[in-house]
């Protein structure tokens, strides 16, 4: 089975940074995507809001240079995350991100 996933668009809030209790170094954001796609013969036009995370060592390497505004392209998996407040999403874990 396959779970790839690449999405370029604008970073839509600051990233916030963070550490586990287990020492593992998180960043999390919003990526805002829009453009035109053909479906049934007939331009559409795409909106969507997609929550990214990028863990582990290489985070800080990938993220440093990101801000509100960013226009980047990510790549990485799509899992299912439950929050505190029992609503769920599907959330990017980006191995990936190039400026764009």
């Amino acid at each position: 089975m396959t779970n790839r996933m690449e999405l370029s668009g604008t970073i839509a809030k600051p990233p916030i940074r963070s550490k586990s209790p287990g020492g593992i170094e998180h960043c999390r954001f919003w990526l805002e995507h829009r453009s035109t796609v053909i479906e049934a013969d007939l331009p559409r036009q795409v909106y969507c809001r997609m929550p990214v995370v990028v863990s582990g060592l290489g985070s800080q390497a990938l993220t440093q240079n990101l801000v509100q505004g960013s226009n980047i392209k990510v790549g990485g998996f799509v899992a299912y995350q439950t929050g505190r407040n029992g609503v769920g999403k599907l959330v990017l874990h980006a191995d990936n991100i190039t400026q764009i």
